[in-house]
């Protein structure tokens, strides 16, 4: 018995992590392909093939032409016809079959229209639009991984130089991610209470200060407890910096949002002011602090110029941890009950305004460790661009995520990759780095209206199943 329940329990569990990040998964695959039509519609290269086939149209191309285009919503016609479904819903009908036939319905019609568009004079326009895409996401995958072949060569060579440069992509992207993670991490604790702690780039700048001082001006401790100092210099200060808004918002029912947002700016200028006089580096033609202290800088795995270091594993277990607190412990429940629904959990006794200021302490804390983990493990000083934005992209990373920590991972993961492999498509296939911001919005879009994933991948939409996000602005 005792075997089935956990059984049971893991299944749930399984289920559960699926949920939180099957939206995103199909999101974003919705937005790569988006991306892919976007890169080729806006490749200049591609109408003059286009003009090319135009131009060698006669009436058997025409006619092939429109019967393979038509071809495409009369199969999508057939696909959802009440002739396919009554076939695919007889019960002496073999499930797999059943699957098989929808399958192949879907694969001949697209065959049919690609054999006829070819037929049509178009073959050199789709392979054109074919090799346009490929090299794009070719490069954005070298930028982002890593070119596969010489990996394995580097690794086969033992040459601890090639292995470095080998994989310097891939180390780069989990680099890129490990701030993503810290930051998703501050909103979603923040939104599982119920509150908009849009203030998560103020508290990294905040953190990030906090770390710096520390060190560079301890000095004389052993390595790890100068890091331990650091780090925790950090989280203590962004968790003091979301305090503000957590005693106004308990005490005299301040709103968050405007509150959190005002102090980004606080924040803002108060490090700027730092970095001009009482932290500044000597004779530094900007505005920039002195380096830490060598002892308070996060180990790396790999010599220079890799930079991937220890505080990536710190992201994750951190975000384990987060997991652990909010669903497999009372004061966890707390929270989570807290955010769906206050009035009923302060009639069960909850105290709301202790877990607003505990939930408030924790997404600080979280943030303020994003800009120590910049300061200690990637710049190893403090500068007035510590974060280029952080903090706001990690309100939408959270949302993705499903405001769980291990939703959150992933989505942070995923914009990590895009980062980083971005600049090389442009370098490599001319594609403009805003092409990947016009995708991150299109997963915000589709992760904002759910609907449209659902109708594309026909997914189910369960009764028990919803996102939560908040309740309104702090009310």
């Amino acid at each position: 018995m005792r075997k089935e329940t956990l059984n049971h329990n893991n299944h749930k569990h399984l289920l559960t992590f699926w949920k939180s990040i099957r939206l995103p998964v199909l999101a974003f695959l919705a937005a790569f392909v988006a991306g892919a039509i976007l890169i080729i519609i806006t490749d200049l290269s591609i109408y003059a093939t286009l003009d090319e086939a135009f131009a060698r149209l006669n009436a058997p191309r025409i006619v092939a032409l429109v019967f393979g285009l038509a071809s495409i919503p009369l199969a999508a016609w057939f696909i959802k016809s009440r002739l396919l479904k009554d076939l695919l819903q007889r019960k002496d009908l073999n499930p797999f079959l059943a699957h098989f036939i929808h399958v192949a319905a879907i694969v001949v019609s697209i065959a049919t229209a690609l054999v006829l568009i070819i037929a049509a004079g178009f073959g050199p326009f789709l392979a054109a639009a074919v090799k346009i895409g490929y090299t794009a996401y070719y490069a954005l995958f070298e930028g982002s991984i890593g070119n596969l072949q010489r990996i394995a060569a580097a690794f086969n060579s033992g040459d601890i130089t090639l292995i470095t440069e080998a994989i310097n992509p891939f180390s780069e992207s989990l680099v890129a991610a490990t701030p993503y993670i810290f930051g998703a991490l501050s909103v979603a604790v923040a939104l599982r209470c119920g509150i908009f702690n849009i203030g998560t780039e103020g508290q990294i700048y905040i953190g990030a200060l906090a770390s710096t001082i520390v060190g560079v001006y301890l000095v004389g401790l052993p390595a790890w407890l100068h890091i331990t100092l650091s780090m925790g210099a950090g989280a203590l200060a962004g968790a003091f910096w979301a305090g503000i808004p957590a005693i106004l918002k308990t005490r005299f029912d301040s709103n968050e949002v405007i509150n959190t947002i005002m102090l980004n700016y606080i924040a803002f200028k108060f490090v700027e002011w730092m970095l001009i006089g009482p932290i500044r580096r000597p004779n530094a033609p900007e505005p920039f602090s002195s380096y830490i202290q060598p002892t308070a800088v996060l180990p790396r795995f790999l010599p220079y110029p890799n930079r991937f270091h220890i505080g990536f594993f710190v992201a994750i277990a951190v975000a384990i941890f987060m997991f652990w607190l909010l669903f497999k412990t009372p004061t966890g429940l707390e929270i989570r009950l807290v955010g769906r629904n206050p009035n009923a959990s302060k009639y069960a006794g909850i105290n709301i305004k202790n877990k607003y200021i505990l939930a408030f302490l924790i997404s600080g804390a979280m943030a303020g460790l994003a800009g120590a983990n910049e300061v200690l493990g990637v710049n190893h000083y403090l500068s007035g661009t510590i974060s280029p934005g952080y903090g706001w992209d990690s309100i939408s990373l959270s949302i993705l995520g499903n405001n769980h920590p291990i939703g959150v991972i992933f989505t942070s993961l995923m914009f990590g990759f895009l980062r980083n492999g971005s600049t090389r498509m442009q370098n490599l296939a001319r594609v403009p780095i805003e092409i990947i911001t016009i995708m991150q919005a299109l997963i915000i879009g589709f992760i904002a209206a759910p609907t449209i994933i659902q109708k594309l991948f026909k997914l189910k939409q369960e009764k028990n199943e919803r996102m939560v996000v908040t309740r309104g602005w702090g009310k």
